[in-house]
């Protein structure tokens, strides 16, 4: 049975928890964390395994086959440049840096180890994915427009751009890396950003909104809008909507797909349109005429059992986000950022 250890044992390290406790033919070794009552928290929840507040101490140890590296934005990199040392795949939480040359240089020492790994991007594991690329692939994509307007989270770290990335970079993230995967690469980008509507948090300096205007590689053109002044799910509508001639698709992350301006064909039958349904059970034509899909099942456990299959199997073809893809989403936000502080369009650097 392949041993599991989880470093950082905050939000997100209880998140993959949940689902490591779904799994039987795991062993969880292992959790560290800065304060010890964290880690120790997780010993009692997964009935197993040692507490530890230094890593190394943990990994010399435990000896696992695999690690969750779970931590705040700014503290990667000498622990991950540890596991390569070591030969320990491992699964990293996103962003997987806000330093995208440290994040390319453990690129490259991942790729000259061979290791598996892979990097927390959930979204890609939606059965909302299928439809959303078969409509993609069918239908000329002509302008894509996403907003995701959300809340502030409440932790010091995030407060600060120096330390989180920002909105752009720790949370919208996901917006960027799903329009990468199912769209494609986006060639430059040209950000605005506001500040000044959130006035009741200390400490506080990241932009409260900003709008980005992409150039994809392929000639389109997308806007991707994001926030976090939001006090109520009512403020905006958070979306992405994938625009042609003549249809469209909206889709809302781990939630539902609906596709307007295409009729659904007769189950089992081919659809001239392009759009194909083959009586999957996911299909719903609502009263306005539009097909819908609906998210089934949690495709975080899906991610993270994609990782440690992965791991026991060694193979890692299966896994949707590798950390070497992951750096290119992690550009593309970067980019986002530079061209807010220089106020010029930026070349998205992901080489």
């Amino acid at each position: 049975m392949k041993k599991l250890a989880v470093i950082g044992c905050g939000g997100i390290g209880g998140y993959h928890l949940g689902h490591f406790l779904q799994f039987d033919d795991i062993e969880l070794a292992g959790f560290c964390d800065l304060i010890p009552e964290r880690a120790e928290s997780f010993v009692k929840k997964a009935g197993s395994g040692a507490a530890f507040t230094d890593y190394k101490e943990m990994l010399d140890a435990v000896k696992p086959d695999m690690v969750f590296v779970c931590i705040p934005p700014t503290c990667h990199g000498e622990i991950e440049f540890e596991l390569i040392e070591r030969g320990i795949p491992f699964f990293v939480e996103k962003p997987v840096s806000i330093d995208l040359r440290q994040a390319k240089q453990i690129r490259d020492k991942v790729k000259e180890a061979g290791l598996i790994t892979a990097a927390g991007f959930q979204c890609r594991y939606s059965n909302l994915n299928a439809p959303a690329q078969q409509f993609i692939a069918d239908n000329e994509v002509v302008f894509i427009e996403c907003a995701r307007i959300g809340g502030l989270p409440m932790v010091d770290w995030w407060r600060k751009r120096s330390t989180s990335g920002g909105q752009i970079v720790e949370q919208t993230i996901h917006q960027y890396d799903i329009i990468r995967y199912l769209y494609g690469e986006p060639e430059s980008v040209f950000t605005f950003g506001a500040k000044s509507f959130i006035t009741d948090v200390p400490d506080y300096d990241t932009e409260d909104l900003s709008v980005t205007a992409v150039k994809f590689k392929n000639g389109a053109l997308g806007m991707i809008s994001t926030g976090c002044y939001a006090k109520s799910g009512a403020a905006f509508d958070s979306k992405i909507t994938f625009g042609t001639r003549d249809a469209r698709l909206d889709l809302r992350i781990l939630d539902s797909v609906d596709i307007h301006g295409l009729k659904a064909a007769e189950e089992g039958s081919e659809d001239k349109g392009g759009f194909v349904v083959k009586g999957d059970g996911g299909l719903a034509k609502s009263a306005g005429g539009a097909i819908s899909f609906r998210q089934d099942g949690d495709a975080g456990v899906h991610c993270d059992r994609t990782f440690i299959d992965a791991v026991i199997s060694g193979d890692g073809s299966k896994i949707k986000s590798p950390y070497e893809d992951a750096v290119r989403s992690l550009a593309f936000t970067i980019a986002c950022n530079t061209s807010m502080d220089t106020g010029s369009m930026v070349k998205v650097d992901a080489d």
